[in-house]
């Protein structure tokens, strides 16, 4: 679905408006002035080179934490407002890793949301899920996640819409693609997101997402357990402790960016 949109449409985009969570917001891609830089954040630079100077205007109303109904609430009908040429819309991931998720139930939500959008603005690009095999406390969720994606290609196709498939993009399940939260992305890996995202809207980009990351020494057993204990001890508890007294990471943050502005 995905190829056969971008053979068929090449025209030029001169706005972008980014929805979504932590992922879309950019955490675990540091920038220089102490705000995230992320995968949406290099797309819109990747457009603004195709179009004159100073024309290009982008927008990332993302914000980390956010769950789905959280995210149509808050986010879709700014972008509606915005009405940009595109929109990546990428929710439900944050549902989907809770304790008694219901796949099919947000599913369809995201759809109900998806048509809203997608009478409002250009083009509406969705995302999967990644394939969450190699991460602790979440490869239990695989199952969960590839019915999610399912729903999500499935919807994509019903729309009319571009897919984002991050199931497929099988460079970022090398530990060097994440930040030490194991739950983002890191600088490289969101680079490599911004990569795929571009080929799947028809662009000829600088690198290829799927180049196979450099060989690393082999890794000890000792080292490994070593690391899972950090791990644990500086990420997995706080995670799990905001989750038992109803906190967000994005308590208290606003979207990075809430204007189409040139950049």
């Amino acid at each position: 679905m995905a190829d056969d949109w971008a053979f068929k449409n090449r025209d030029i985009i001169g706005s972008y408006a980014a929805i979504g969570d932590s992922f879309t917001e950019g955490v675990g891609d540091p920038g220089p002035d102490g705000t995230f830089v992320g995968w949406a954040d290099r797309l819109a630079v990747l457009l603004d080179d195709r179009v004159p100077e100073h024309t290009f205007r982008y927008a990332n109303l993302a914000v980390r934490g956010r769950l789905l109904d959280q995210i149509v609430d808050e986010q879709v009908p700014r972008a509606k407002e915005l009405a940009p040429d595109l929109v990546s819309f990428s929710a439900g991931g944050n549902d989907i890793i809770r304790p008694g998720s219901d796949p099919d139930g947000a599913a369809e939500r995201f759809e109900r949301a998806l048509a809203d959008l997608s009478g409002s603005v250009g083009t509406v690009m969705v995302t999967t899920g990644f394939d969450t095999r190699g991460v602790p406390v979440l490869r239990h969720l695989r199952g969960k996640i590839a019915t999610y994606n399912e729903h999500v290609r499935v919807i994509a196709a019903r729309h009319g819409c571009p897919v984002l498939d991050l199931w497929s993009l099988k460079t970022v399940q090398d530990r060097r693609a994440w930040d030490a939260d194991r739950l983002h992305l890191s600088p490289e890996g969101h680079t490599r997101v911004a990569l795929r995202a571009a080929q799947v809207l028809g662009l000829e980009v600088p690198a290829d997402p799927d180049q196979p990351w450099p060989p690393e020494p082999p890794r000890g057993s000792a080292a490994v357990r070593r690391d899972n204990i950090q791990w644990a001890r500086e990420h997995l508890v706080p995670w799990i402790g905001r989750r038992l007294r109803g906190e967000s990471s994005g308590d208290h943050v606003a979207a990075k960016r809430p204007d189409l502005l040139p950049l």
